[in-house]
């Protein structure tokens, strides 16, 4: 009880000497717990499942800190010209697990094609075995991870990197009032929410989509981790540039978020052959999601920096958390209405531009500042 009034009484200026390492001790704690759950050997079924729903829980629990850190981290530890690049290799990084996860499923745990598979129970045998293996491994690679934090993981460096890393930032109170009141602030967020929520949750339900268009699970995988990946190669090289170039974050966003509502409606027009008679082919289908994949996941870390530098000094993980509770909102919205319209994903492709197109216009009605960037720039000198 100590470390979590620790954690929840954090000063949110510059950051103190025990709150960042108690917090990633934390959250790799949750998942350690959220992993450990899901191995425990029970026969009976619903206990079972009553443990997979605890670890997935608790697995959530710690997402938040994870998916917001990487502007905090960057702000701490890295100097102004190389801040936008470590919060892209950090919120990134973490895409690459989602992107090992299009593979692995399918590799590791063969799908059960045809009922008189299902039936025979030597393949039932045989897929619980690789689930199971599968989760040990995965409770394994977390131990590790939380073994490392535990034996050194330090709060701060020596000396603040910049200016914006030792100022005041206001309280956790006056951040939120801040943001709600900050239209600016709301018009970038809901172009960041909407559409990297539809997206996520696309990319979710992938295989199910491109089932109808005689696409297999293993290519949809392959689909999948490629956007991840080329993304992840992208956002690092354009965040590279906006350190290099700075002020430039509105024009990169501009540039992607086209890029994304070009693919995602050439994506779309390709499902319905029927009516555009474009050419439905495995080159075009890798192509169109791979690019859309691509624009948006690499627009991920250039959204965090806006945001940061938009409503400074509100701390970076509030900023942060509030865009992504926000997104998972949209993506759960999203999929409420897959739950009652799963027979025909039209309307589902189709959301896609439309997000993107709106989120695009959003960006460019926005008015652009850089007041931690400012801050840095006038105090040091």
């Amino acid at each position: 009880m100590q470390s979590l009034s620790v954690v929840f009484n954090c000063d949110p200026s510059a950051v103190t000497v025990l709150c960042l390492r108690v917090t990633v001790l934390l959250t790799s704690s949750l998942m350690v717990l959220g992993a450990g759950l899901r191995c425990v050997p029970v026969s009976d079924i619903e206990i079972r499942k009553k443990l997979i729903h605890g670890g997935q829980l608790l697995n959530g629990l710690a997402g938040p800190t994870v998916m917001n850190a990487a502007p905090f981290l960057s702000t701490t530890w890295f100097s102004p010209d190389e801040r936008a690049t470590a919060t892209a290799i950090a919120s990134l990084l973490n895409s690459l697990g989602s992107a090992a996860a299009f593979l692995v499923g399918p590799l590791v745990v063969p799908p059960p094609n045809g009922t008189a598979h299902l039936l025979a129970h030597s393949n039932t045998q045989h897929i619980k075995d690789r689930i199971e293996a599968m989760l040990y491994a995965e409770f394994g690679m977390v131990s590790l991870i939380f073994s490392a934090a535990l034996a050194y993981f330090p709060s701060r460096p020596p000396f603040p990197p910049s200016v914006a890393a030792a100022s005041q930032r206001l309280s956790y109170r006056r951040s939120f009032c801040r943001l709600l009141s900050n239209f600016r602030f709301l018009m970038i967020a809901l172009a960041y929410a909407i559409p990297l929520g539809v997206f996520s949750g696309w990319s979710g339900v992938l295989d199910l989509i491109l089932t109808p268009i005689h696409v297999s699970q293993v290519d949809a995988g392959w689909i999948g981790f490629w956007s991840i990946v080329g993304g992840c190669v992208v956002g690092i090289a354009m965040a590279r540039f906006a350190d290099f170039i700075r002020g430039m974050l509105k024009f990169i966003l501009l540039l992607l978020l086209s890029g994304a509502t070009l693919a995602s409606t050439w994506f779309t027009l390709t499902c319905l052959t029927t009516v555009t008679h474009l050419p439905l082919t495995t080159a075009t289908l890798y192509t169109s999601c791979i690019l859309l994949g691509i624009f948006l996941n690499s627009s991920v870390p250039i959204f965090f920096e806006l945001f940061v530098e938009t409503v400074y000094p509100v701390p970076e993980g509030i900023s942060c958390g509030v865009v992504t509770f926000l997104s998972n909102v949209f993506m759960g919205v999203l999929l409420f209405f897959l739950t009652f319209y799963h027979t025909e994903f039209s309307w589902f492709n189709w959301c896609l531009p439309g997000s993107c197109l709106l989120s695009l216009l959003l960006i460019l009605c926005f008015r652009e500042s850089y007041d931690r960037l400012y801050l840095d720039v006038v105090v040091s000198v």
